[in-house]
């Protein structure tokens, strides 16, 4: 069983930046993707970014140029830098947990953290 933990959520206003955390309870570098997913009211969950254990990227494309996903392997934390943040960024962003080497071969596995709200707004 995987933990996640995150935080780094708030108010903010457009333009403004944050920096979201999310702490495995494993070692993050047996996780083989990491991701963030955002759910605002109304409609569906959304895959914002993803890193995986050899460092691959993708971002949703509203959020290109604007976040940055990245990992601290030592703490085993995922970290999601947001900038130039927009009304419409305002939602419940989740860290999921997707595939885990934590026995020593490939599980598929899926873990959600609890989530941390983000609200852009002036």
């Amino acid at each position: 069983q995987v933990q996640l933990v995150e935080s780094g959520g708030g108010l903010v206003q457009p333009g403004g930046r944050l920096r979201l955390s999310c702490v495995t309870s494993i070692n993050v570098r047996n996780i083989y993707t990491m991701a963030w997913y955002r759910q605002a009211p109304g409609k569906q969950r959304e895959v914002v970014a993803s890193i995986t254990r050899d460092d691959r990227v993708n971002y949703a494309d509203s959020v290109k140029d604007r976040f940055t996903i990245f990992r601290d392997n030592a703490e085993d934390t995922v970290f999601l830098q947001m900038s130039s943040l927009k009304p419409e960024d305002t939602a419940v962003y989740v860290c999921n947990a997707h595939g885990d080497y934590e026995l020593g071969y490939y599980r598929e596995s899926d873990y959600w953290g609890q989530g941390t709200q983000v609200t852009v707004s002036s």
